[in-house]
């Protein structure tokens, strides 16, 4: 399958909107129930990219796109500032071909560069292919919660992985403040 992998632009959202969509009412990555509106899609991206983090898109060379990921913070409190959490959602005729793990693997060197020190994958559902992307990328297991969401007439269970970036923990920060461009 032949893509490339871009910076995610506004214009991109209803594309984004559809994926997800398909997401929230066929898979178990997500344990939202409705699928948010383009407005709610909007304001996500916004909130997101505002921020500084890292939006990516994978997209044909027909200008479809196949898939978005990007990084977001794992939790609000400063100390949690070096790291971040990945999300990668794909089209259904892009499972399977490369394009989750190119994604990744691209949002793991934007994080890198800007200066985030570990990447954790919340995996809903346990999936295995997400399991299988995020430890063919360096991820290791560092967590499984039984039962944690109720979808699709079934509990879920919830799997951590967690990478290094860069240094990691091998040496202290830089800086006190966040990476990159957050504030």
């Amino acid at each position: 399958m032949n893509f490339i992998i871009r910076t995610a632009v506004s214009g991109d959202i209803a594309a984004f909107t559809e994926i997800y969509r398909e997401s929230v009412l066929n898979g178990v990555a997500s344990y939202e129930i409705d699928p948010p509106s383009p407005d709610e899609m909007a304001a996500r991206f916004a909130a997101i990219t505002g921020k500084g983090f890292p939006y990516i898109v994978a997209v044909e060379q027909t200008g479809l796109i196949l898939g978005y990921a990007y990084a977001s913070a794992f939790r609000t409190r400063p100390a949690y500032r070096w790291l971040v959490e990945d999300s990668v959602y794909l089209a259904p005729e892009a499972r399977g071909k490369g394009v989750g793990r190119a994604l990744l693997e691209e949002l793991i060197r934007r994080c890198t560069a800007l200066g985030f020190r570990q990447m954790v994958a919340v995996i809903g559902g346990a999936h295995p292919a997400s399991i299988a992307v995020h430890a063919a990328a360096g991820f290791s297991h560092s967590g499984h919660m039984k039962a944690t969401g109720f979808k699709h007439g079934r509990w879920l269970d919830t799997v951590f992985m967690q990478r290094a970036l860069g240094d990691g923990a091998e040496t202290e920060p830089s800086s006190a403040t966040y990476p990159g461009t957050m504030a």
